[in-house]
């Protein structure tokens, strides 16, 4: 089991699962990052083509780690702050039962960007993801400029977007 700092640790079988097939440059800084379709908690298929032209930040996170449940009042603040300037927010939750903890967890919290159910493949085509959170903030050509490990604080997410965004 790794852990990492200010984050939540990874099972063995799902690390195992993430690393295997990962190429070297996926999930690196200035690579387009990697399409997927997921569903959100209503069951809806969302693109990460979708949101082409807006500033993205992906967010891998479950509902059963304390830091990534921290961040998230934070990331709805920035949603709401910035949602008219092109900011998404999607999150990405690697909860092994999916919609079945990640509806209540969403609406208990007034979460106002989409919750999407990831897997371990999702976090594969980011490199995969050796602990959560992982966020990783796109600009508006759909390149990774930004990666962050671990629990941060509000205002490094907003530093990341800022320039973006008027751009």
């Amino acid at each position: 089991m790794v852990l990492l700092a200010f984050g939540c640790a990874r099972t063995p079988e799902r690390g195992a699962q993430q690393e295997k097939g990962a190429s070297a440059d996926a999930g690196a800084i200035g690579s387009t990052a990697p399409e997927f379709t997921l569903s959100d908690i209503s069951g809806k298929k969302v693109r990460l083509s979708d949101f082409k032209g807006k500033v993205v930040i992906v967010d891998f996170w479950a509902t059963w780690c304390p830091p990534c449940r921290q961040e998230i009042p934070n990331f709805v603040r920035l949603q709401s702050k910035y949602r008219q300037q092109g900011l998404v927010i999607l999150g990405l939750s690697l909860d092994q039962d999916g919609e079945k903890s990640v509806r209540p967890f969403a609406e208990e919290h007034d979460v106002n960007y989409p919750m999407l159910l990831a897997s371990p493949e999702t976090a594969n085509l980011y490199g995969g993801v050796v602990g959560i959170p992982t966020t990783f903030v796109l600009d508006r050509q759909g390149r990774i400029v930004k990666k962050f490990i671990g629990l941060m604080e509000p205002r490094v997410f907003e530093e990341a977007i800022q320039p973006l965004l008027a751009s």
